[in-house]
């Protein structure tokens, strides 16, 4: 069975179980924050400080059910730790490739702690609030990105039946790779 999900449109690795058993024990390791992952953003600006954790209470919107919010009360503890690993654009980056780790798994929480950052991903539908630089949307038109810039790169636990090590990694999809090229001649 599948033992987490991804965000609709969100590309990248995801883990399925094939016993109970191994889903029992992946299910706990996700409950207990045992896991290592990490996305690969491509953000409108880049967010400032260029490497630092994010702690907040996550929860339902206020102002509309269907999206999440950083609440001031209430809601989850959600914790991101995110870098800038290039800009895009010169000195004030029009883009950013942010690799982000979660140390606890919240609905939508990268999206979220992205945007509370001014830096939502690029192609964003729901929390991407505002236009890109006009470089960066003739990017995102050029290729014709259609999806928030979100990947799952890596996913590591220890199996716990076997107690294996294990790591996955995937490269950005041909969207995103097409994207982060379209980028770096800005």
């Amino acid at each position: 069975g599948i033992v987490h999900r991804l965000d609709k449109e969100t590309s990248g690795v995801m883990v399925a179980a094939k016993t109970d058993a191994a889903h029992q024990g992946l299910s706990a390791l996700f409950a207990a924050h045992d896991i290592d992952r990490m996305y690969l953003a491509l953000t409108r600006g880049a967010p400032h400080p260029p490497a630092a954790t994010i702690t907040t209470q996550l929860g339902r919107s206020p102002g509309d059910r269907k999206k999440m919010a950083v609440l001031k009360s209430g809601g989850r503890e959600a914790i991101t730790h995110y870098r800038v690993e290039k800009t895009f654009g010169g000195d004030r980056p029009l883009a950013a490739r942010v690799a982000c780790r979660l140390e606890t798994g919240r609905t939508h929480q990268i999206r979220v702690h992205l945007a509370s950052k001014g830096s939502p991903c690029l192609g964003d539908p729901v929390y991407g609030a505002g236009a890109p630089a006009a470089p960066v949307k003739a990017a995102l038109n050029e290729i014709g990105f259609a999806r928030q810039a979100l990947h799952a790169a890596v996913l590591g636990f220890v199996h716990p039946i076997t107690g294996e090590t294990l790591r996955f990694e995937t490269p950005l999809p041909p969207d995103m790779a097409a994207l982060e090229v379209a980028l770096e001649a800005l």
